[in-house]
């Protein structure tokens, strides 16, 4: 355990995307400080707070890294909350940040703000770009259109952010064949340095997967593409992103050479993190645990000086293979599957022979990775190989 990372939620946003199914809100902009204000204390008393709820951390953490201030919209806050928030890591963390992730909406992107984030440290933006066609944008209830974009963008390369990430979303209202070639095509030409496609998820979590559970017709419920026509989008893009030089090294996420996101990997490689603010979860040896996700608790609790702690799990065994095989698989590099099956005492000799019979998956030695044209039915591969 050589690093850490750490990641900062800000659960606020100018509105909620029909898609949403995060912890987030619309505040007044009064809230922000107070709210940052509260992060910093929990900060300071990491060790306090948390081994009040008997999770177990040492007496020194490992330097960080990574830091990653996500959302919600945290390009929302003034950037002198910004560089508090940093400030504070810095003084209670042993730093070597290597990677420093700020998310942003386009429409929020002005000149002297990111003036202000580069002096504050933070050195990769991700994007919400989302898509390209005005249309669909309009129909997830976004606030900026593509315009905004190629503006943002411009002001964060003058700047001298050379690290940027686009988000964009395979399966939005109204999105055709044509659209997403179009928006696909669009973010090859800015070139950003990484990319993150994800899939459209339909659940009760966000208003639009709730009106579609329901059958209805509000915020365009009826023009979302298929199963099969969100797979042919996320085939499109592993190739055209491929043929536009960047390697695909996780299920979602593309990159230039030297451009994967250090945070997210540590993610997959189930690497300690610690997370701070509303509904940020942390992991640690043998622990996960979540704040509290409403963020008028979490102040409350924090300013009295208690634990703003919402769950502690211990990760027994058995999750942590079964964490090993999920997370792991997600990345194009695979997993050392002779590694597990000594630290687990288990034989995955007869599935592993059966889904590679199949295609499913890709067998190398010691190394087991899914094949690159069933990555968009991982989910069941994963199922049956720890069935």
């Amino acid at each position: 355990m050589d690093t850490l990372g750490i990641y900062v939620q800000v659960p606020f946003c100018q509105t909620k995307c029909t898609y949403c199914n995060f912890h987030t809100g619309v505040v007044p902009q009064q809230r922000f400080a107070p709210y940052i204000a509260a992060v910093q204390q929990q900060i300071a008393s990491t060790r306090e707070h948390f081994l009040g709820v008997s999770i177990v951390c040492p007496e020194s953490f490992p330097p960080i890294d990574t830091v990653y201030i996500g959302g919600g919209t945290p390009s929302l806050l003034d950037p002198q909350l910004l560089a508090d928030l940093l400030t504070s890591l810095r003084h209670h963390f042993s730093e070597a940040s290597e990677e420093i992730t700020l998310e942003a909406d386009p429409e929020t992107v002005q000149d002297e703000k990111a003036r202000q984030w580069v002096a504050a440290g933070i050195n990769r933006i991700s994007f919400g770009s989302q898509s390209f066609v005005d249309d669909e944008l309009k129909a997830a209830g976004r606030m900026h259109r593509c315009a905004d974009i190629d503006r943002a963008v411009s002001i964060l390369r003058s700047v001298g952010l050379n690290n940027l990430s686009f988000d964009l979303i395979a399966g939005l209202p109204k999105q055709t064949a044509e659209s997403w070639q179009y928006s696909l095509a669009q973010t090859i030409t800015l070139s950003p340095e990484h990319v993150s496609i994800y899939m459209m998820e339909i659940d009760e979590g966000s208003r639009l997967g709730l009106e579609v559970l329901r059958g209805g017709a509000r915020y365009s419920a009826r023009e979302l593409p298929s199963d099969e026509a969100m797979a042919g989008f996320y085939a499109l893009a592993q190739i055209q992103l491929k043929s536009a030089g960047y390697d695909q090294y996780e299920i979602s996420n593309w990159a230039k050479p030297g451009f994967a996101s250090r945070h997210n990997l540590k993610y997959w490689r189930r690497e300690p993190y610690l997370g701070y603010g509303a509904g940020a979860h942390s992991f640690f040896g043998t622990q996960r645990w979540a704040s509290l996700h409403d963020p008028a608790a979490f102040v409350a609790a924090i300013t009295a000086g208690q634990p703003a702690i919402e769950s502690v799990q211990s990760v027994t065994p058995e999750e942590a293979l079964e964490e090993e095989i999920f997370l792991g698989l997600r990345q194009m590099s695979g997993i050392d599957l002779g590694r597990i099956e000594r630290q687990y005492q288990v034989d995955f000799t007869d599935k592993v022979r059966r889904l590679a019979s199949t295609g499913m998956v890709q067998r190398h030695g010691q190394l087991l990775r899914l094949a690159p044209d069933k990555l968009n039915v991982s989910n069941e591969i994963l199922v049956e190989l720890l069935r």
